[in-house]
Order: C-alpha cells, then sequence, then structure tokens
C-alpha cells in the first residue's frame, strides 16, 4: 500500500498540476524505475481531474439559471479547469502530433518537429477542433440528462487515460532518449501495472454505472445494470476504436511512440467515448436510455 499511495501521487506530480511539494515530495522520492511504474496510475490520476470537473459542472448546473445554455457553459467551464489541472499536458502533445505527422511524410523530420516547443498551424487548429468536439458533445449530454453529462466527465477522463497505456505496451519508444521526459516511460510496462491501470478504469465504470443503473437510467424490467453496461460498453468501445486508430498511425509513419503520442491519444479517446455515449443515447431503445 505505501508503494501504491507512492507511486500515485508521483503520476500526480508527473501527469498533472496538483501540488505535491515540500516534505510530501520528499517522501514520495524520485527514481525512473518509481515513474515507470507510476504509468500505472494515469487512469488514477483521470479519477482525481475528472472527478473535481464532475463536481464543478453538477455545481455549475444546480446553481445556473435553467435554459439550454447552462450545459454549454458548465461544459466549457469544466473543460477549462481540466486544462488548467493539467497544465494543458495532453494537449500539447496532440499538438505537437499534429504539427509533426501533419507537417511531414518523413518519419525523421516528423519526429523532428514534434520536439519542436513552437506550436504551428496543425498543432494549433487540432487543439481548438479538439476543445470544440469536447465542449460540443458535453453540452450535448448535458441537455439529454445532467446525470449524465456528469458521469461521462468523471468517466471521460479514467478511460482516456487508460488506452496509451497499451502503445506503451505494444510500441517501441522512438523519442530523444537524452531529452525526453517521456523516456523513463518507454520501458515495456508490466502486466502487472496494467491490472492496475484496469482496476482504476474498471472501478470507475462500475460506479457510473451502478449509479446510472440506480437512478435516471433504471430499467423496468429489472435488467437495470445490463442495460446501462450495454449503454457505456459503446462508449468504451468507440473509445477503443480511436486507441486502435492512433495506435496504428503512429506504427506506420514513426514506428513507434513519443511522449506527445500518449497525451494526443488521450484527447482522442476522451472526445471518442463522449462521441460513443451521444450516439449510444440515440442507437439504444428508449427503454435503455429513458
Amino acid at each position: 500500500m505505501r508503494s501504491f499511495i507512492r507511486h500515485y501521487l508521483l503520476a500526480l506530480q508527473f501527469f498533472s498540476r496538483v501540488p505535491v511539494t515540500g516534505r510530501l515530495a520528499d517522501w514520495v522520492g524520485f527514481s525512473p524505475a518509481m515513474l515507470r511504474a507510476s504509468a500505472a496510475h494515469f487512469p488514477g490520476v483521470g479519477w482525481l481531474v475528472g472527478g473535481v470537473v464532475a463536481l464543478l459542472t453538477w455545481g455549475l448546473l444546480a446553481l445556473l439559471p435553467a435554459g439550454p445554455f447552462a450545459p454549454l457553459v458548465a461544459a466549457t467551464l469544466g473543460t477549462a479547469l481540466s486544462v488548467v489541472m493539467t497544465g494543458a499536458f495532453h494537449e500539447d502533445g496532440l499538438a505537437d502530433v499534429a504539427d509533426g505527422l501533419g507537417s511531414s511524410y518523413n518519419r525523421e523530420r516528423a519526429l523532428e518537429i514534434m520536439k519542436d516547443s513552437r506550436v504551428g498551424a496543425f498543432g494549433a487548429i487540432a487543439v481548438m477542433l479538439a476543445l470544440l468536439c469536447k465542449v460540443a458533445l458535453l453540452a450535448l449530454l448535458g441537455s439529454l440528462n445532467i446525470g449524465l453529462m456528469v458521469a461521462a466527465v468523471f468517466a471521460g477522463h479514467v478511460v482516456s487515460r487508460t488506452w496509451p497505456l497499451l502503445t506503451i505496451r505494444l510500441l517501441p519508444h522512438v523519442g530523444d532518449s537524452v531529452q525526453s521526459k517521456s523516456k523513463p516511460l518507454a520501458g515495456q510496462i508490466s502486466t502487472g501495472a496494467l491490472q492496475v491501470a484496469a482496476f482504476w478504469c474498471f472501478s470507475a465504470l462500475a460506479l457510473v454505472i451502478t449509479a446510472q443503473a440506480a437512478t435516471t437510467f433504471i430499467a423496468t424490467s429489472g435488467r437495470g445494470i445490463a442495460d446501462v453496461s450495454l449503454f457505456w460498453g459503446l462508449a468504451v468501445g468507440c473509445s477503443l476504436l480511436a486507441w486502435a486508430w492512433m495506435h496504428r498511425w503512429f506504427a506506420r509513419r514513426l514506428q513507434g511512440f513519443t511522449g506527445d503520442c500518449l497525451g494526443a491519444s488521450q484527447q482522442v479517446c476522451e472526445i471518442a467515448f463522449y462521441l460513443g455515449l451521444a450516439l449510444a443515447w440515440g442507437l439504444l431503445p428508449r427503454g435503455v436510455v429513458a
């Protein structure tokens, strides 16, 4: 348990702007091996970020005047808070990947562009569209059901932080070995670490499924849990397909991954998760999504 907590706090230090400083940071410590182990808690960081954003979303929707634009306001401010909590860590990765792979078909040149701290047209457009997609999809979910929007924010941050670990597992690291901050993560992630990540992910899904089955999504036929599991399963499947597409893209264009690729995958998988929920609402029978 001591190692579990230390690795989780180190993940917060690396993957977010949540302050872990002073004596607490000294107690946590640091080593490349610890940072590699902390990757298992990437979805656990999503628990905190998604939980805080979900609470803000719920509070705003409770306090704002009722109207068609309330979900849009809540989605915009919630997305802004998530960017602040992570220091735009993943958005920066998306921008670098878009600049590199969008500007050049040459592998070496693309990797060189991705290391450039300057943001080009492809990167700026990608981040703008990603933020617009997240805000629009969350506002749509909020217009359908407030509880769904709040649950989606929480689960989306957790699920989207799980898939990039498969990239670490399946692809070699191709970033700069000396300067890359993600180099300690480059070693193949262990099966035990993937099990920890799966625990974070499935426990979050179990929480939202149980909560929704007990409230607005409960089915009168007594199949509440099964029906709601199917609903959320479609969203998870959509997110997984987005990761598979990104994985194939990186394997084909870069023959591996960099830290920027992990951030870009998280962003795309989060958007796909919200899209999956919206599609599931329209595709499943009304008895499932009441």
